[in-house]
This record gives structure tokens, C-alpha cells and sequence, in this order.
């Protein structure tokens, strides 16, 4: 299972209307999360280690992400973090 991620431009955010999606915070923490639905996300501040059984990914803000339905991973949060996000299937 594959995380996408990469840098939004403009376009993208307007495109997928990121300021409508709710928002979610996290201080530096570490735990297990696994997605009993795809999630898109966006990340306004912070920067968090997303480690998989495929490798460990870091995000960071202005990174757009995606998480795929059924992964299981270990969010290890390096700076408090403010995200928009959505669930389903979203083309980013």
C-alpha cells in the first residue's frame, strides 16, 4: 500500500476545496493508526515520521497526502500538527 504524497500548488487546494475539509491537530506524540478509509490530507504546520512495513515517509507542511483504505502505520510526530483532511476517494 502506497502513500502518495506531494507538494500542493495553488491549484490544487482550490481544486479540491481544502479550506471546506475539517482540520486536525496532534502534539508531538508516537502511535498506530490504521485507515478503515482512504484519507487526504493537507498539512499546514508541523512535521510528522509516517513509518510502514514499505518505509518510513516524511511529512512536513505544504505537503498534500494521501493514505490508502487498510493501511496500518506508526505516526511519529516530530512538530505539533495542524492538517486539513477528507476521507474517500479523492483524485490529488
Amino acid at each position: 500500500m502506497k502513500i502518495i504524497k506531494k507538494k500542493a500548488t495553488k491549484e490544487d487546494l482550490e481544486r479540491l476545496n481544502v479550506k471546506s475539509w475539517p482540520t486536525w491537530t496532534s502534539d508531538v506524540q508516537k502511535f498506530d493508526w490504521t485507515y478503515s478509509d482512504t484519507e487526504t490530507c493537507y498539512f499546514l504546520d508541523g512535521k510528522v515520521i509516517v513509518m510502514t512495513d514499505e518505509g518510513d515517509i516524511e511529512i512536513e507542511k505544504g505537503d498534500l497526502v494521501q493514505f490508502p483504505k487498510g493501511l496500518s502505520c506508526t505516526w511519529d510526530v516530530k512538530e505539533p500538527v495542524r492538517k486539513h483532511y477528507n476521507f474517500g476517494d479523492i483524485e490529488i
